[in-house]
């Protein structure tokens, strides 16, 4: 199944029913049936492009578009591409995007709770991850927030932004990813960051059915966000229920970044601002790191290296 032609609703049901939903009951617990429910709308309507120049600008166009002409907006719709020509990560990033990965865009309403909605940036990475250890990629770790290393090197990449539509003033969140599934070239500046699964695992990958895993995992998680929030609600409320997240949970148990020493910044590529130890995890998600007189600090943007990177 390597045509991305074929990912349809249906079959993304079909698969959550058969694959997904099963594994959950067994391995994971809660109420998995309930909580694919809460994330049903993810991958409601899903656009395949043979190219895009970016798919988060073809994702302001659906929403500016149907908006004009009278039309609802399909909630989780995704759009996919083939290839994009001028995909970008954070600060304007180049990212490179030819055919054999998964690129495309996730459009999202924003209807969480402030208390809730920065854990959706934890989402994308805790998904990835799983999908790649579903197909046999175990070296996978989360770097916070959301890149995804396989080996040290960067094999998925995530970007949240906010969008507000230009009539309703609807506000949503477009979430962007760049995942390297079978494409193995790579310009001369990422050789040595970059890696595909297909070159971790030695062999080609059905990239509609990795696409499958990925979004599944997409709407399992988006479902517990929402599961999280009524079950919050029903019990009024209050800080004595919120505890430790299922989200902070699942990504601390994905992520390699706590105990290692990081270099920190909002633009740490091109101004990196403090070297610390990350030895924690707030809460709402937020990175706790130790500097050298012992003084900590909460981050909750910008992103880090590794110090041996």
């Amino acid at each position: 199944m390597n045509n991305l032609n074929l990912l349809i609703p249906s079959i993304l049901e079909d698969y959550i029913a058969t694959v997904e939903l099963p594994w959950r009951i067994k391995e994971r617990g809660l109420d998995s049936e309930l909580i694919f429910r809460y994330g049903a709308y993810v991958g409601s309507v899903i656009r395949v492009y043979p190219s895009l120049v970016r798919a988060m600008d073809t994702a302001r166009e659906h929403i500016s578009t149907h908006e004009k002409s009278g039309k609802p907006i399909a909630n989780g719709s995704l759009i996919l591409a083939s290839s994009l020509s001028l995909s970008k990560g954070r600060f304007d990033r180049s990212w490179h995007a030819p055919p054999g990965g998964l690129w495309g865009c996730l459009l999202i309403a924003d209807t969480f709770l402030p208390q809730f909605r920065n854990y959706l940036a934890l989402i994308p990475g805790i998904a990835c991850c799983e999908a790649l250890h579903r197909a046999g990629a175990s070296t996978s770790h989360i770097r916070w927030v959301n890149d995804v290393l396989v080996e040290g090197k960067k094999q998925a990449g995530f970007l949240i932004e906010g969008f507000c539509s230009p009539v309703y003033k609807e506000n949503y969140h477009l979430l962007g990813f760049g995942l390297n599934i079978n494409n193995d070239s790579f310009p001369v500046e990422l050789q040595e960051t970059a890696v595909s699964l297909a070159q971790v695992l030695g062999h080609p990958i059905e990239l509609a059915s990795f696409a499958l895993s990925f979004l599944a995992k997409l709407r399992y998680y988006i479902g517990l966000l929402l599961y999280e929030e009524e079950q919050w609600l029903a019990c009024g409320g209050g800080d004595e229920y919120l505890g430790e997240h299922p989200l902070i949970k699942r990504w601390k148990e994905l992520s390699d970044t706590l105990g290692k020493r990081v270099q920190f910044g909002y633009d740490v590529v091109r101004n990196p601002q403090y070297m610390a130890l990350a030895t924690g995890i707030t809460a709402d998600g937020g990175l706790v790191l130790e500097h050298a007189d012992a003084t900590c600090s909460v981050e909750h943007s910008g992103e880090i290296r590794y110090c041996h990177e």
